[in-house]
């Protein structure tokens, strides 16, 4: 098992289609937001920002899913991404995916992954 940072938070904060969780993570140098969800049963973590423009994708702190809690949406501009791969999935994202960020779930908890 790879080295685990501090949790992020606990598994059971996160159910398939429910709220996120923020974070803020290095990547390249720099600190950016980031959010992990739940989909399939399983915790997945992206980049928060859009690919159409960079901006923030939640329109309230943890608030990724459609109103049906089937894709990850871009509350500014209705972009729509798959809770799976974070692969553009309709709107203006024209092809443009999210970032993905490696997270293990382990004892009860969601951890970034050290890189």
């Amino acid at each position: 098992m790879p080295e685990l940072n501090e949790p992020l938070c606990a598994s059971t904060a996160l159910i398939d289609g429910g709220e996120g969780v923020r974070f803020t993570v290095t990547l390249r140098g720099e600190d950016v937001p980031a959010f992990v969800i739940r989909h399939d049963g399983v915790a997945r973590a992206f980049v928060n920002r859009c690919g159409h423009i960079p901006v923030e994708l939640d329109w309230m702190p943890g608030q990724f899913y459609d109103s049906e809690g089937l894709y990850l949406m871009c509350a500014t501009h209705g972009a729509l991404y798959a809770p799976d791969s974070g692969r553009c999935a309709g709107g203006p994202c024209n092809g443009q995916g999210l970032e993905a960020v490696a997270v293990e779930e382990c004892n009860g908890h969601i951890y970034l992954k050290a890189f």
